[in-house]
Order: structure tokens, then sequence, then C-alpha cells
């Protein structure tokens, strides 16, 4: 793979030794036409269509059980959809999966790492999975390790890590190949927030070189703050879809996420609750 580094805006881009992802083109980073997932006599996903734009950064939201993850595990190749189909950069997830894989950064949520290897190791692994010279795997784990806050921790078993330093060492495994398009399932949660900034200015620069970022998160302020795309699904239905301004109506993104998924008890609490 080609270092291009270089062209990546300063100072917040990616690390040394990583080449950004290919310059976008006219068609969608990620393209779902009507995604199907039953579980039983549960319908998870249903008949969901979204298209995220290539070089946007793409949050999608929606409360608890809503198919969040369960959409992301099917668009990444993780699980298998009952019905419809999702094209990566035009490459069909699953009539053709390798050369889908290869496009995609995946920080899935709930997802074993082989955490037994230290964090050196693990991410090592990563980058020659996706066919990476020793050359550019030890260089591109190095800066990525030291961007993360990992260096002293880098011989460490990843057994021994802190949630939030698993969830880091996750993310640089996702980042190692320069993928195109990077899916993170909620990628700030438990990491504390000098590493939360650090990882921010790192997709800031990742999607300003022509990356695509999807994020799933509960925290409509994140969302808010970093994407400029939003996609709201409750119940494995998609609400609404479009730009952060599109979707919040000139509402916060907050007051319109609990207004299109409803469920907002307008309480004080019960009597015995209350201290006076």
């Amino acid at each position: 793979m080609t270092d291009s580094s270089s062209a990546v805006p300063p100072p917040s881009a990616l690390p040394d030794g990583v080449a950004p992802p290919t310059p976008t083109d006219s068609l969608p980073a990620m393209d779902i036409t009507g995604l199907v997932k039953r579980f039983g006599e549960k319908v998870a996903v249903a008949g969901l269509d979204l298209r995220v734009p290539a070089g946007s950064f793409y949050g999608l939201v929606g409360p608890n059980g809503a198919g969040k993850t369960t959409t992301l595990s099917m668009a990444t190749g993780l699980l298998r959809p009952d019905a419809g189909t999702v094209h990566i950069h035009g490459v069909d997830v699953w009539a053709q999966p390798v050369e889908a894989k290869k496009l995609i950064g995946n920080l899935a949520d709930g997802v074993r790492l082989f955490d037994r290897l230290t964090g050196e190791q693990l991410v090592t692994y990563t980058g020659m999975m996706f066919g990476l010279t020793r050359d550019e795997v030890a260089t591109r784990t190095a800066d990525l390790l030291r961007i993360m806050d990992l260096t002293e921790a880098a011989g460490t078993p990843v057994v021994d890590y802190s949630a939030g330093m698993t969830k880091k060492v996750a993310l640089a495994c996702a980042l190692v190949h320069a993928p195109r398009l990077l899916v993170l399932d909620e990628p700030f949660e438990s990491v504390d927030p000098v590493s939360a900034a650090n990882i921010e200015d790192i997709l800031r620069g990742y999607t300003a070189s022509g990356g695509t970022v999807i994020v799933s998160s509960h925290s409509m302020d994140l969302v808010q703050r970093m994407c400029d795309h939003v996609a709201v699904i409750a119940q494995g239905r998609l609400l609404a879809s479009g730009t952060i301004d599109e979707v919040r109506a000139g509402k916060t993104l907050q007051d319109r996420f609990v207004e299109l998924v409803g469920g907002r008890h307008h309480a004080e609490g019960p009597q015995w609750l209350r201290q006076s």
C-alpha cells in the first residue's frame, strides 16, 4: 500500500505511515437496501434503507434495542441478513465479502479480541491479516499505539487492559490498514476525555482526507458536535436521515430525537420520592 500520509491535513490527521483512504467517488460509502433481520418472532431490522455519502461523518442514533448494532453487524459482514443488500463503495458485502472487508475498519460492539496477545501483537497481527508488509505494519502499529496513549502498555496482554484501553486498541486495529470506511459502535464508551479528544482529532483528519466514518452512539451531544449527517432508527426502522440540520429541524438533536422516537414521560416522579 502506498504511503501518501503527507496528503492528509495536519496536525490532527492520520498517524505517520498510515496512508489516507482513496479519494471519494460518486458511489456512496455505504448503500443499504431492504435490510431485514429476525431473531425468532422478533423483527430486529425491518426493511431498512440507508445511504451514507462518501466523505461524510455519519451518526447512527436510536434507543436501546433499536437495531443499530444489528444493522451495523450486517452491513460489515459479521451477521448475515435475512433479506436485503449492502454495498461498500459499490462492492456487495455478501457477494464479495473479502473485497468489501478490505474497505472497512470495524469497531464492533461485543466482538471478542484475541486478548491473550499484547497490544502491539494484536495491532501487528491485524495489519498483517490485511496484507501489510512487516515494515509498514511496524511503523503503523507504533504510531497508533502512541496516538492512543498505549505505548507503555504495548507489551501488556490485552486481557489485562482496562475497558477504555481495550476500546482504544480495538480502534487502532480498525485503523491500521487505512480503510476507506470506518464503522464505529460506541467508540468513546469508557474512554477518558483526553484520549477521546485525540481520537476525535484522528477521525476528523481521516474524513478530511476523504475517508468516511459511521458512528453509532447514545450521545446526542457528540453526534451533533462531530457528525455532518445523521440517521435516527427505532424498532428496526428508519425514522429520519439527512444532514444534521435537516434532521434536527431547528431544534437540538436531543429534542428532535425524543420527538421522533417518543416515550418521554412528562412526570415529576412518584410522590414518595419527593424530599419535601
